[in-house]
């Protein structure tokens, strides 16, 4: 289901390495969802730009493990709270998507679901995110794939298979990740 989303260059280095992912550092995200004006909203980020791989990319909050983390559960709220200066605390998720391996950057992504019952107070940390994406759930039922050739990053010009919001290109892990997520809901429907 998920390989819809795998660019090819990612399909054939899996298939040619299936260890690619040994050794790899470890990582939670947070697919936050609350409402706004009527409809569950779903928060991206479109990352600051700085030099690293996933330099202005669409992605959802979160972030590498620390010490400080009991758990990946633990460090997708954390780095959830610090990047869109929210004050979520849950004490377990709604439930967990498949991780992800990131072979660019060498993670294995843990993404948990979380939901708010009130549209939350966000203050986004300016040196990490450049822009707060609301993406409404139901337009993310009804997104479509798409080949999109990539304009910026460290993967530009290639082609990548995406969904398009807000005129942003969301395409890797975080359209893998929305993917099941979307699959996920049109099951509920």
């Amino acid at each position: 289901m998920l390989n819809q989303l795998v660019p090819a260059h990612r399909k054939k280095l899996l298939n040619e390495n299936p260890n690619a992912f040994k050794g790899a550092k470890k990582a939670g995200v947070l697919l936050f969802c609350y409402p706004k004006k009527g409809s569950m909203h779903l928060s991206l980020i479109k990352r600051a730009d700085y030099k690293g791989v996933h330099s202005g990319q669409i992605s959802f909050p979160g972030g590498k493990q620390e010490k400080v983390d009991n758990s990946l559960w633990d460090t997708a709220l954390r780095e959830c709270n610090e990047e869109l200066g929210t004050n979520l605390i849950p004490s377990e998720p709604l439930m967990s998507l498949s991780p992800i391996y990131i072979q660019p950057s060498n993670f294995i992504v843990n993404p948990y679901v979380v939901s708010a019952t009130n549209y939350p107070s966000f203050n986004p940390d300016q040196r990490e995110v450049s822009r707060h994406l609301q993406l409404p759930l139901n337009e993310l039922i009804d997104f479509d794939v798409v080949e999109r050739k990539l304009k910026y990053g460290s993967a530009a010009g290639m082609t990548v298979p995406c969904f398009v919001f807000d005129e942003h290109l969301i395409w890797g892990a975080t359209a893998m990740i929305l993917f099941e997520f979307k699959i996920f809901l049109q099951s509920r429907l």
